[in-house]
């Protein structure tokens, strides 16, 4: 068989070892340089904060690993949020109003991704920076020339209060962490799963194994889509009464940067949400511990620039790596 080999991680990959190594570091860092760091009072806000991006790395992860990319995704969080937030001013809406409306859109806004990249035959990063712009001009005009204010504390679950968390952990944190383990034992486990991976190792390949790389490419960018919905309730929840129009801004380099850091190859055909969540944990604390210390805010996406250039060229040494050995293979049995 032509093209990249298929190869799905081993439970816990060498990289999320690492990852944890490295947090751990960074946090006791953290603590001995800032006390505070290690207390309730900022341990919680962090997860919550860390939620959203782990979230709809999630999806970014499945759609990476079919050889994809979602550029738009900050756009759609911008949609979802304003559409969520005037339904929460206007209508009254409940908390599973809410999350269901907002679920939906994220859903529609996937599904519009997915129908052009799965039958437009055009590559995803166009489409998706297309579309990026298009949810953005939607979500301004939404908005109108203003902000959304008076927002209640209905979606006060996924919040930072004590309302939105138990035992201490914020609900957010928990139901990301949650869809991220059913999201690795459905990769790792299932028939569908695997698909992706084969998607993304050679797509032709795949369809002539008889995999609908169509529609499992479509369900790529749907996945995203409602994940993308759920994160614009952890993101209304984690604010106060008022919704801006920078809502959403910069959330895709954020979940592009965790799912990278994590050990998803950017060539597709290999990765781990477990990793993004990882990922996503060491963005979100390095932006935190910048914050504590007083450093200047754009240090945190030079440490995160760093953290992304080191994952792919460990990246690229490790698929040289495996090239060389299966040449070697398909050498010796010549």
């Amino acid at each position: 068989m032509n093209g990249r080999p298929r190869v799905l991680p081993p439970p816990v990959t060498s990289q999320e070892v690492v990852l944890l190594g490295v947090i751990a570091a960074l946090w006791a860092a953290l603590a001995i340089s800032t006390p505070a760091f290690l207390t309730a009072g900022s341990i919680q806000p962090l997860l919550v904060t860390t939620a959203p991006v782990a979230l709809v790395g999630i999806g970014m992860t499945i759609v990476i690993i079919t050889g994809g990319i979602d550029v738009s995704v900050g756009g759609a969080l911008m949609v979802c949020s304003v559409l969520t937030a005037k339904a929460l001013v206007g209508g009254g809406a409940g908390l599973g109003v809410a999350v269901l409306l907002s679920v939906a859109a994220g859903g529609v806004l996937g599904l519009v991704n997915g129908v052009l990249i799965a039958y437009g035959r055009v590559h995803a990063i166009i489409i998706t920076f297309g579309t990026a712009n298009i949810f953005m001009f939607l979500g301004l005009r939404i908005f109108g020339s203003g902000t959304v204010n008076g927002i209640p504390g209905t979606l006060a679950f996924f919040g930072r209060g004590t309302a939105g968390r138990t035992l201490g952990v914020p609900h957010a944190f928990l139901i990301t962490a949650l869809l991220t383990v059913a999201a690795w034992w459905y990769l790792r486990h299932t028939a569908g799963g695997r698909h992706f991976f084969a998607i993304g190792g050679d797509a032709q390949a795949a369809r002539l194994a008889g995999v609908r790389v169509q529609r499992r490419v479509l369900l790529a960018y749907l996945i995203t889509g409602l994940l993308v919905g759920l994160a614009a309730c952890f993101v209304i929840a984690q604010g106060t009464s008022t919704l801006d129009q920078s809502v959403g801004s910069g959330k895709e380099l954020a979940v592009i940067a965790a799912v990278v850091i994590g050990g998803t190859s950017i060539m597709g055909g290999r990765g781990s949400v477990l990793g993004t969540f990882l990922g996503a944990l060491l963005v979100q604390s390095v932006a935190s511990g910048v914050t504590q210390l007083g450093w200047r805010s754009q240090l945190s996406d030079l440490f995160v620039g760093i953290f992304i250039i080191v994952a792919v060229g460990a990246d690229l040494i490790r698929a040289r790596a495996r090239r060389s050995r299966l040449e070697s293979a398909t050498g010796g049995n010549r």
